[in-house]
C-alpha cells in the first residue's frame, strides 16, 4: 500500500525550497521531478511543476501552482531534536535568509512554512500524569522562544 505524504503549495519556488531544505537538514533526498506541459493556466511549459524529497524520513512534494497560497499557523511541520545543539543548528537554519522565530519552539521560515524544533522528550514530559510536573514545564516553554531543553527538564523535574 502507498503511504500518505505531505503536499507543500508554492507559488513558483519549488527548486528553490527543494534546495533551502536540503541545506537545512542534511539527510535530505531529492527525488523526481515533474514539469508543466501545456495548460490552460498561462505557465510555461517546462517549468517545474512538482518536485519529490525526503527530509529526516518523511517524503514531501513540493508542487508549483502558479497561484499564490498563504501559510498559516494551522499547519507546520515537526523537528525531534536529541541535543540543544540540533535545536540551535535547526533553529539558526530554518530562520536564516528571512525566517521568523516565533513563540513556543516555533519558527517560520522564509518561505512560509511553520516548524516547530523542540527536544524528543517533551511528549514525554507533556503526556506524565504529573500535573504540577505538565504545568511547570509548560510554563517554562511559555516564557521562550527557541527552546532550551536542559531549563524545560529542570522545569519539570521541579514541578
Amino acid at each position: 500500500m502507498s503511504k500518505n505524504y505531505i503536499c507543500i503549495w508554492s507559488n513558483d519556488k519549488a527548486s528553490e525550497m527543494a534546495k533551502f531544505y536540503k541545506s537545512v537538514f542534511k539527510d535530505t533526498k531529492i527525488g523526481a521531478t515533474s514539469y508543466w506541459g501545456p495548460n490552460p493556466m498561462g505557465v510555461k511549459e517546462g517549468s517545474v511543476l512538482t518536485i519529490e524529497l525526503t527530509v529526516r524520513g518523511q517524503k514531501i512534494m513540493l508542487l508549483n501552482g502558479f497561484v499564490p497560497k498563504e501559510f498559516n499557523d494551522s499547519f507546520s511541520m515537526t523537528v525531534p531534536c536529541k541535543t540543544q545543539r540540533e535545536i540551535d543548528t535547526y533553529w539558526k537554519k530554518l530562520s536564516s535568509g528571512g525566517g521568523q522565530p516565533v513563540q513556543c519552539g516555533w519558527v517560520i521560515d522564509k518561505y512560509g512554512i511553520r516548524w516547530q524544533v523542540f527536544p524528543d522528550q517533551i511528549m514525554k514530559w507533556q503526556t506524565s500524569k504529573n500535573k504540577k510536573k505538565r504545568q511547570a514545564m509548560n510554563e517554562a516553554m511559555w516564557q521562550m522562544v527557541k527552546l532550551d531543553a536542559k531549563k524545560l527538564k529542570a522545569a519539570f523535574e521541579r514541578g
